[in-house]
């Protein structure tokens, strides 16, 4: 694969999934359950699920030490973008991103006004690139996901899709550009 070209066959990748709560345990986590579930369905390989609490630094370092290992490729951030004062997400994560993929916030709220109407304007969904980590942050109700996964991350994690995927940019970890 050439720049951001799709691939004609497809490539696993190693993702991690994360789970930002107070509250959930492993058996009440559905959204990271739906998450692990589908990327697996998809044919990618579940790297780790865990949950952490909605703490800043205990946040950052856990996603930063994700971003470090390069056997992982992407990560799936699910909850703490909301509003409240517990809602640590973007504030953890945003300084450890070398870019912003400004187009996934965008489009997940686009897709996400046409299921809860205007609601979605609370959403602070977000993603970015670091160290070739691709790093998708988005609600933590197990319907955002969905919403996430089937109508944008999934095909952006498939090497075959076209016209375009970031599966090559995720590829070059460990290498030296």
């Amino acid at each position: 694969m050439a720049g951001n070209k799709p691939n004609e066959q497809f490539i696993s990748l190693n993702i991690a999934v994360v789970t930002v709560s107070d509250t959930r345990t492993d058996d009440t986590d559905t959204s990271g359950q739906y998450l692990q579930q589908a990327l697996t369905d998809a044919g990618h390989h579940c790297h780790s699920k865990q949950i952490c609490k909605d703490d800043v630094y205990r946040l950052r370092a856990l996603v930063a030490a994700l971003i470090a290992d390069d056997t992982v490729n992407a990560i799936l951030v699910t909850g703490g973008t909301g509003f409240t004062r517990r809602d640590n997400t973007l504030v953890s994560l945003t300084p450890l991103l070398d870019s912003s993929i400004d187009g996934f916030g965008e489009l997940f709220r686009h897709l996400s006004y046409k299921e809860i109407g205007t609601s979605t304007i609370q959403s602070r969904a977000f993603a970015g690139l670091s160290n070739s980590t691709a790093v998708f942050c988005m609600p933590g109700s197990t319907g955002a996901c969905k919403t996430a996964w089937t109508g944008i991350i999934a095909e952006q994690l498939d090497s075959r899709h076209r016209p375009c995927n970031f599966v090559d940019r995720l590829l070059l970890k460990g290498s030296i550009d």
